[in-house]
């Protein structure tokens, strides 16, 4: 299973680099899976190992409002588990994956090209920081949007 409890992240870190392979991180919500997120994924794996940090539902509560997730953590645990580009999984309950970021102090920190550098949450425990571009129009909120305008017709 690719889902590693937050305790074992430093010896699943570790291990990763004895091997020789870089660390690369990126976090999310994963809450509807779309193309966008697996170009993100994909590019990830072109750099190293790939370690995803999802956030918990109630996590998820809190920064996207009482409507979201739309999937829940099990579901969308799932889903990552079965792309090839994902090596590991960890779940995180704060807001932001700082903590998590600054235990596993990755050789890349890769966000969506919503992102400036300097917003990144945690680039300082980061040998580099990568913004990857978005494909256009692909965003779980978007999807959300077009759904719901599609159900209001």
């Amino acid at each position: 299973m690719k889902i590693i409890p937050r305790k074992e992240i430093s010896s699943v870190v570790k291990s990763i680099r004895s091997k020789g392979k870089k660390v690369v991180f990126t976090n999310g919500c994963f809450d509807i899976i779309h193309a966008g997120h697996i170009k993100l994924l994909e590019e990830c794996s072109k750099l190293g190992c790939v370690i995803v940090g999802i956030n918990s539902d109630s996590s998820i509560k809190r920064i996207k409002g009482d409507k979201r997730p739309i999937n829940k953590l099990k579901d969308r645990i799932k889903v990552l588990s079965a792309i090839e580009y994902v090596d590991y999984i960890v779940v995180f309950n704060e807001d932001t994956p700082y903590k998590l970021i600054k235990s596993i102090k990755p050789d890349y920190l890769v966000k969506g090209g919503d992102y400036r550098i300097e917003d990144v949450v945690g680039r300082e425990f980061a040998k580099k920081t990568v913004i990857i571009k978005l494909l256009n129009g692909r965003s779980t909120t978007n999807i959300i949007k077009r759904i719901e305008n599609a159900l209001n017709k």
